[in-house]
């Protein structure tokens, strides 16, 4: 992913540091909550709910607080599942994937504070099944779902990955 398919703001903003990032996974009814993000030249991009974790947050606080920001819901933090880097410059993340569960809340389309109301990325919140995941070209999905048969692997997978990360091979 090139700096000019990111976009610049994104780049100016996230780009050329490592960021630590938390992420939720919640299913529900055989569906995955995922968001939408425009990254630069109409260049979708579908990953679970998450972003930067703040210096003295811990991790719960953190995805707590993006899943209420990105989703309107609130959240309860379960298991651990797993960590992948993602590298593809000028953009470098360790992301930490948990489970979670609803609380409360209605789910609908947040916004980044991060950025300013014309500068927003995020597109869509949307339930979807894994044969919807599927028909999406990799490029638009995250990397952890590529390949994957059933929601249940990102639960049994344990470790580190770094995916079809070519700067980290």
């Amino acid at each position: 992913m090139s700096q000019d398919k990111i976009g610049n703001k994104i780049a100016a903003k996230f780009g050329n540091r490592l960021r630590t990032r938390v992420n939720g996974v919640l299913i529900q009814n055989e569906k995955i909550l995922m968001i939408n993000h425009q990254m630069g030249d109409h260049t979708d991009f579908w990953s679970v709910p998450g972003g930067g974790m703040k210096f003295g947050s811990n991790a719960n606080q953190n995805l707590m607080r993006e899943f209420q920001e990105e989703t309107g819901l609130d959240i309860k933090v379960g298991e651990f599942l797993f960590v992948h880097e993602f590298l593809e410059p000028p953009l470098h993340a360790i992301e930490l994937f948990f489970e979670v569960e609803p609380l409360g809340g209605e789910p609908h389309l947040g916004w980044d504070p991060e950025l300013t109301e014309s500068d927003q990325i995020l597109r869509e919140l949307k339930w979807m099944s894994l044969g919807e995941l599927r028909s999406l070209p990799n490029a638009s999905v995250h990397q952890i779902f590529w390949g994957i048969k059933s929601f249940e692997d990102l639960g049994m997978w344990k470790g580190y990955f770094n995916f079809e990360n070519k700067y980290l091979k």
